[in-house]
């Protein structure tokens, strides 16, 4: 079982993050979590914080000679900007920010301490722990993937999926149509020139899990409400679909159902609008997510609020900003899924140490093979 847990302020000294739970033996590859990090910073309509910051996670516990050694994870990102007891008061929230809603939780009349703790900029220390995850699901040929698929009212085509995978290495937002990224890029554009700002729909994908990971025994056991939730927990997402999703609720019943076929490999789909997930369990198809993220609130034409000190009407508080921070969101999209499918991965196969987990993890397979051919689970 994985647990993590995050710390620090947007303008604090820096972000720690821990995790515990990875088994002995892992090596742990620097140049992917920087990589992923600095994917994070990356894409057409980032702010200004973007070129201040270069993330670099400093891993501080949990290994040696550059593998895990079973003890918790101990990451660290630096801020250069760690003015944090040097910056104003705010004191007219951004609506669409936590600003008032937690102003209100704790009684500050200054809400900056909450705005620096809902920062997006946590969302740091999750992608360097979602890229320890993905190493260790890579060693059992799981992979996460994640890409932009609409911004403000552009939407991508589907395309094959090499296509995809070249396309979006070579977006600067994340998008594998690349008709549809110059289309958007202009309407980011337009939004900064009008002091707005935009959200859109963000794709995660994971390939090579096995059949049967969650459970259906409990609502908390249920694998897309983890993923759901983990997905949520991104700030600024609204709204999370699996498979199909909405488009289902539209479709009678012989229309929305993957029917069960032989396959070479044994037992398999002829579709997948499931998404990968039935009844909380995987079921050996692709896992595929859609998150909706809502515009940045923090606008350079700032909307109406009101002050906390005088009660009086004001506009918005104004910080440091995006434009467009969707193709950071789908980085942190699939650094949170990769967190929660290595816990159930860990959850339904064990181990103290890398090699009990594989030993846990081939037996497992051999016998789905085994009743997917026809001999049952004996």
């Amino acid at each position: 079982m994985l647990r993590y847990l995050t710390a620090g302020e947007s303008h604090g000294r820096g972000l720690t993050a821990i995790i515990d739970g990875i088994p002995v033996g892992l090596r742990l590859d620097l140049k992917f979590i920087n990589d992923e990090l600095k994917a994070r910073q990356s894409g057409y309509g980032r702010g200004g914080r973007m070129r201040i910051e270069v993330d670099r996670a400093d891993i501080r516990s949990g290994i040696k000679g550059g593998r895990t050694i079973g003890t918790p994870l101990t990451v660290w990102i630096g801020n250069r900007d760690s003015s944090l007891d040097e910056l104003p008061a705010v004191v007219a929230p951004r609506p669409g920010h936590a600003d008032l809603a937690g102003a209100l939780k704790f009684g500050f009349l200054d809400a900056r301490p909450v705005l620096e703790r809902a920062s997006a900029r946590e969302t740091a220390a999750r992608v360097a722990l979602g890229a320890v995850a993905q190493l260790f699901l890579g060693e059992f040929g799981v992979k996460v993937s994640s890409w932009v698929v609409g911004l403000g009212s552009v939407r991508a085509r589907l395309l094959p999926p090499a296509e995809t995978r070249r396309n979006v290495a070579r977006s600067s937002l994340f998008c594998p149509d690349p008709a549809a990224e110059k289309k958007m890029i202009r309407l980011i554009d337009r939004a900064r020139e009008d002091g707005d700002t935009l959200g859109g729909i963000f794709q995660v994908v994971v390939s090579g899990l096995p059949a049967g990971l969650g459970g259906y025994s409990q609502p908390t056991d249920r694998l897309d409400s983890r993923l759901a939730a983990a997905l949520v927990s991104v700030p600024a997402v609204k709204a999370v679909e699996v498979g199909d999703g909405w488009e289902l609720s539209a479709r009678f019943g012989s229309e929305s159902h993957d029917e069960i076929v032989k396959t070479r490999a044994g037992i398999g789909r002829s579709t997948n609008r499931a998404g990968g997930i039935e009844g909380g369990l995987s079921n050996g198809e692709e896992i595929v997510l859609r998150a909706a993220m809502k515009p940045i609130p923090t606008l350079a034409r700032p909307l109406r609020t009101v002050n906390l000190a005088t009660g009086k009407a004001a506009s918005a508080s104004r910080e440091r900003a995006d434009v467009c921070a969707l193709p950071a969101a789908s980085v942190v999209g699939r650094a949170v899924v990769a967190l929660e499918i290595a816990d159930v991965f860990l959850r339904k196969f064990g181990g103290d140490t890398l090699a009990e987990t594989r030993a846990a993890w081939k037996r497992y397979l051999k016998r789905i093979e085994r009743f997917s051919s026809g001999a049952g689970s004996r």
